[in-house]
This record gives C-alpha cells, sequence and structure tokens, in this order.
C-alpha cells in the first residue's frame, strides 16, 4: 500500500508513494517528459519515460493545463538531475481539478506583474513561494510574539470591535448601524485594555484587526490591520514599557532569523538583530536632528514621514536600525497619555525601525480627575466616555501599553516595498475586493 507524502518528506527506497500538488509546469521533450509538481513544501518532479509508461498515462498527463491540481501515485527514483535527489515515475494519477487557460496570473513566470494585478489575483498569487513565505513568516511572527508576552505573566484577551465611541474621538472612525443605533468599527483596544487594570488582569495582550478610517493611498497605510496591544499595571515610568517592548521584539527577531531561515533564503533576505538597549531619543532632539537634515520643524510640529526618514537616516548611519523616540508633546498625543507636569511633554513614546514608527505608547493617566480634565482639554465630552471612565473611579494602578502594527514590522523586517505586500487581502479607500 502506498504512503501519501508531502514533497519535503520524499526520499529514495520509499517504494511506490502519492503526492498531491498543482502542475506547475511540463516539459516535453519528444521520448521524455518531466512535470513540476508544487505543494506547500516544495517541488518534486515527476519523470515519464515515454516507452516505459502506460500511453493513455502519458497522453492524458502531459496534456494537462498548468496549475490543475492532481494526486499521482509512483515509484521513488533516485536522480542526481533534481534539487530533491529523488524522481516519481508515475503509475496513476487522479485529476482532482483542472485548471482553465489562460491563467490570470502566472506563478513562475518571469514576467512580474502590477501589484494591483496580483491582489486581484491573490488566491494565484500566494502560490508563489517566495510570497507564500512572507504569509508562513508572519504566521511564526505572531506565534513568537505570544511566547514572549506569555513568558512575561500576559494574559491573551478579546475585545469588542464594534463599539460606541473611538479610542481618540471621532477621527479616522468608520461609522456603522448598529440596529438603531450608531456606532463605531474600533481603531484599537485602548479603552479595554485600561477597563481590564482595574480588574486584577494587570498585564493583558491582544492580536487582532483594528480599522482606520484614513484617506491615506501610501505605501504604508490601509484602512484595516492587525494590531498587537499591550498594557501593564503597577509601572513606575514609561520606560518599563520601552523595556518590555524591547525584551518581545529582541524575542521576535531572534526567532525569526532561526525558525524562518528557510522562507528568508526563498526571500533573499537576512534580518539583523540590534543590541540591547534600544537608543532612546528624545522629541526634541529629533527635531534638531530633522532641521539639522533641512527639514524646518518647530517645536510641536509632527515629525511626519519625512522627518521619520531623515532620523532614521541619522541612526542609521550610527548602526541603529531599532529605536524609542519619547517624551512627544502632550498636545500632540490622546487623552489617555499622562502629562509630564510643569512641561508641554508627555510620558510617550513611539519605537521606530529604520525611519519608520512601527509602535506608540507611554504610561497612561490613571488618575481620574486629571484624565478627565485631559479630555476636556481635548474637546471630549466625558459623559461619551462613560463606561471608560466608571473603571477609573473605583481604584485603578498606575499602568502603561502600546500598540504595534503587525503588518509594519514585517514591512520593516522584510524590508517589502509596500505593506499591502504584507496583507492576504488589504483594505484602502480604492481597494474593497476580493
Amino acid at each position: 500500500m502506498c504512503e501519501i507524502r508531502d514533497s519535503s518528506t520524499v526520499k529514495v527506497g520509499d517504494g511506490v508513494v502519492t503526492v498531491k500538488g498543482w502542475v506547475q509546469d511540463i516539459r516535453n521533450l519528444g521520448g521524455i517528459s518531466f512535470i513540476a509538481l508544487r505543494d506547500r513544501y516544495g517541488v518534486i518532479q515527476l519523470t515519464l519515460p515515454k516507452k516505459k509508461i502506460d500511453p493513455e498515462l502519458f497522453g492524458s498527463i502531459t496534456k494537462l493545463s498548468r496549475e490543475s491540481v492532481i494526486s499521482v501515485t509512483g515509484e521513488v527514483k533516485e536522480s542526481n538531475q533534481t534539487e530533491l535527489g529523488v524522481e516519481i515515475i508515475p503509475s496513476a494519477f487522479v485529476l482532482e481539478s483542472e485548471a482553465a487557460v489562460p491563467l490570470p496570473l502566472g506563478v513562475i513566470d518571469k514576467v512580474s506583474a502590477e501589484l494591483d494585478t496580483r491582489l486581484n489575483n491573490r488566491f494565484m498569487d500566494v502560490r508563489k513561494p517566495e510570497v507564500k513565505a512572507i504569509f508562513e513568516l508572519k504566521s511564526m511572527m505572531v506565534e513568537l510574539i505570544e511566547e514572549a508576552v506569555r513568558s512575561n505573566g500576559f494574559t491573551q484577551v478579546y475585545t469588542p470591535k464594534i463599539g460606541a465611541a473611538g479610542a481618540e474621538g471621532g477621527a479616522e472612525l468608520f461609522k456603522v448601524k448598529y440596529f438603531e443605533k450608531d456606532a463605531y468599527l474600533a481603531q484599537s483596544p485602548q479603552l479595554y485594555k485600561q477597563i481590564l487594570m482595574s480588574t486584577g488582569l494587570d498585564r493583558v495582550f491582544e492580536i487582532g484587526p483594528a480599522f482606520r478610517a484614513e484617506h491615506s493611498n501610501t505605501n504604508r497605510h490601509v484602512t484595516e490591520f492587525i494590531s498587537f496591544d499591550g498594557e501593564m499595571s503597577w509601572i513606575e515610568n514609561e520606560e518599563q514599557v520601552m523595556a518590555m517592548i524591547e525584551e518581545i521584539i529582541d524575542h521576535v527577531l531572534k526567532g525569526l532569523k532561526e525558525k524562518g531561515a528557510k522562507q528568508l533564503a526563498l526571500l533573499g533576505k537576512e534580518i539583523t538583530v540590534p543590541a540591547r538597549p534600544y537608543p532612546i531619543l528624545t522629541y526634541s532632539e529629533c527635531l534638531k536632528i530633522v532641521n539639522d537634515g533641512g527639514l524646518d520643524l518647530k517645536e510641536g510640529d509632527d515629525l511626519g514621514t519625512e522627518g521619520e526618514k531623515i532620523v532614521g537616516d541619522h541612526m542609521a548611519a550610527k548602526g541603529c536600525d531599532l529605536y524609542f523616540i519619547a517624551e512627544y508633546p502632550e498636545e500632540a498625543k490622546p487623552f489617555y497619555i499622562m502629562e509630564k507636569d510643569g512641561t508641554p511633554y508627555s510620558f510617550s513614546f513611539d519605537l521606530d525601525y529604520r525611519g519608520q514608527e512601527i509602535s506608540s505608547g507611554g504610561q497612561r493617566e490613571h488618575r481620574y480627575d486629571k484624565l478627565v480634565a485631559r479630555m476636556e482639554k481635548k474637546g471630549l465630552d466625558p459623559k461619551d466616555f462613560g463606561f471608560y471612565l466608571d473603571a477609573f473611579k473605583y481604584g485603578m494602578p498606575p499602568h502603561g501599553g502600546w500598540g504595534i502594527g503587525i503588518e509594519r514590522l514585517l514591512v520593516k523586517m522584510l524590508d517589502l516595498s509596500n505593506i499591502r505586500e504584507a496583507i492576504l487581502f488589504p483594505r484602502d479607500p480604492a481597494r474593497l475586493a476580493p
């Protein structure tokens, strides 16, 4: 009885096996034909000597269209002409699904396609081993994140993605009809994870979707993304939160470098693991770097994409890929960030990776009166946040946290050109399908 195998486990001495996959390519050379059969794990060669194969089988299998799905049974033979060192001589096959002609997108063709064409035919695009590798690495990255936070005593939570208010007010919210009421898709789990700090679940994390109604058509913005959020109690300052993020990122980089070696090789990428601790720059220091770099910004201005790039180039010259930017002006930060008393700054930070922000966080304002004052200062009505503020009336420990864009982190790790490369089915102002 033959054994069903994947391509990576077939070896000399296996005898008769069955393999399943997509017909990647067929080469007919007169007296012999070769079929490259692809599965998730790689490509294995089917060799069909015309004089030794049943004529009906030979005719049927060699006329298949590329990307048809088949099951093939045959004998494993040693071969010094194939990458795996083996080939299969078919004795039977089953056509599971015949592919239409022509293909909407090439899988092994050398001609590259535009990103829009690839995204329109994503089912075909992900068949490319190098594209599939991105999402295998993404899966590994999430697993490594979970390892790191769980080892530090964090509890995984799940918060609503439909709410009555946004974490930062009405900006950038997708409005939806919730029966007879207005509701919004969640920008982040910010309000809920802070509420949980009052429950005794003093370290929580969530990995889930977030939505931003940004009319941005750039290579770094999308309207739906996966966010990794964490919140931790009993902190003394925001630097403890930064240290936690640093530990997590370090674990991810080292883990992907080891566990994702095969996928990284397919992509022709290497992951560099920066030395710890990561440098910490203040916003004021960055402002000087940006001004010296020729961009005219004044105190309180957002560094923006161009400013971040200038700082990134400055840090790259020092051999630093990852670095924190801390003490942003409080006016630029949401109401829940704690002000640095007596100054115009706040206990906040960003983590930048080669000139791009991948995380924001800081120490939260846990004192009820000051939190309400912060809301009013930002032009928000505390009455709209009653469910959130109630948790601060009855004992709230000092706490802080962060949000990290999973795709942004992956894009910087792999040096991808567009965040859409890191999302299976991206959403932006122009794309709602597939």
